[in-house]
């Protein structure tokens, strides 16, 4: 043992020696900011995890196990037609709606598949951003103004953060797809009018059991129907199951019955009924074989990389700035003097604050109205939009072990400057 090996361990067990013997516990906005923070994390475990990440760590194995590499590599790899590559990866997020956290199985999915950098970014950025209800509301909640812009700067952004990507690490992505040319051709592979129609209804299950926009219109009557299009959907993946991945008709049989019993003994509670049907589901995958398993393989891979930091970040952002409408350790007087008017400050500030908070999917709208009640310039509100959905701390945390640091740090400085930069100009003319 050497002095110089142990001197890093030995400064970090007395910082959290310290840290913990000089805990502010007993002081109200700390304590309160914990139990923010811990309130955060619950609601975030049962509204998100449940919901949203697992239905996102099954499409992401799928991705891994269904999708050949060939055909990845085809539509969104580092050679592919950049038409056609950012153009899917620009509008996928009208579809799938999801948050910041949510996206990153995805993401890691069709990245580590062989996607390059530049569409899997643009995939990334548009997928929380380009929301098609968050938009919606925002248009009428925070104006016409506010909705169309943040709609055209979710797009080109996707585009463009894509690109410079591409740009700053070509070179390697050079190499990534000279690797990928070299692998040998798969064969054997399924239709992909089957594996298309197999997402769709794993993709249809995320969207309806997370569908939100109760209220008048389309969008409050497809609320109205979200459980029974969400059942609808999960047969039909139950159907695909048996028809062409050999899974036991009874074992879906089983599912479907441990589940209809949910619903029968707890009617009123269909957060319930969908935890039972996925464990029932995620049984009867596991404990088949051939790709079935691998693919139940794959999406627990990606659950024990993903969750524990995004539950870790979720608990460190719930801390320092709490839930919506209740304070964390930092006050949030001091956030809405800090973005009030429309100075290139109050929106880089706007940017990078918006880059650290986690808002899960249209919560930013209610946040935003308040904080422009209380002073925040149309310029910085928009920098909010365009930043806050996209990125968050707990996502940073999960991209540094997908990509990598410096590709984290290049998509979180790109997101910011062309956030920042778009809110100045907005305001100006606004």
């Amino acid at each position: 043992m050497t002095l110089r090996r142990e001197l890093k361990p030995f400064a970090w067990a007395i910082a959290v020696f310290l840290g913990l013997y000089h805990l502010p516990v007993g002081n109200a906005r700390f304590d309160a900011a914990v139990g923010e923070s811990l309130a955060l994390t619950k609601w975030y475990a049962r509204e998100h995890v449940l919901l949203c990440l697992v239905p996102a760590f099954f499409i992401a194995g799928g991705i891994s196990v269904f999708v050949s590499q060939a055909s990845v590599m085809r539509y969104l790899g580092a050679g592919a037609r950049k038409v056609t590559a950012y153009g899917v990866a620009a509008v996928s997020g009208t579809v799938l709606a999801v948050c910041s956290c949510t996206v990153l199985p995805l993401f890691a999915g069709i990245y580590g598949m062989g996607a390059g950098l530049g569409p899997a970014t643009a995939f990334l950025y548009s997928g929380p951003a380009i929301n098609a209800l968050a938009i919606i509301l925002t248009a009428r909640v925070l104006g016409v103004e506010i909705g169309v812009a943040r709609a055209i700067g979710a797009v080109v952004f996707s585009v463009v953060i894509g690109l410079v990507m591409h740009v700053l690490f070509r070179r390697a992505e050079n190499e990534r797809r000279l690797a990928a040319a070299a692998m040998p051709v798969e064969d054997g592979a399924r239709p992909l009018a089957q594996t298309a129609l197999t997402f769709l209804f794993m993709v249809a299950v995320l969207v309806f059991a997370n569908w939100g926009g109760a209220g008048e219109g389309f969008f409050g009557r497809v609320h109205a129907l979200k459980w029974w299009l969400t059942a609808v959907a999960a047969a039909g993946l139950g159907l695909a199951m048996i028809a062409w991945y050999a899974l036991r008709w009874w074992k879906v049989l089983a599912v479907a019955g441990a589940t209809a019993a949910t619903v029968f003994v707890r009617r009123d509670d269909p957060v319930t009924a969908f935890t039972v049907a996925t464990l029932a589901f995620s049984w009867a995958v596991a404990t088949s074989k051939g790709e079935l398993a691998d693919w139940f393989a794959a999406s627990w891979g990606f659950a024990k990389q993903i969750l524990p930091l995004l539950l870790f970040g979720v608990l460190v952002a719930g801390l320092l700035l709490g839930r919506p409408g209740h304070e964390g350790l930092i006050p949030s007087q001091w956030i809405a003097g800090a973005v009030g008017g429309n100075s290139v400050w109050a929106n880089l500030f706007a940017a990078v604050s918006g880059a650290f908070m986690y808002f899960a999917t249209l919560t930013e709208v209610p946040i935003l109205e308040g904080l422009i009640g209380s002073g925040m310039g149309k310029g910085p509100a928009l920098t909010l939009l365009l930043a806050g959905p996209a990125v968050s701390l707990p996502s940073i945390l999960v991209l540094r072990t997908i990509m990598g640091s410096r590709r984290t740090a290049a998509y979180i400085a790109l997101v910011v400057v062309l956030s920042a930069l778009t809110g100045t100009i907005f305001g100006a003319l606004v």
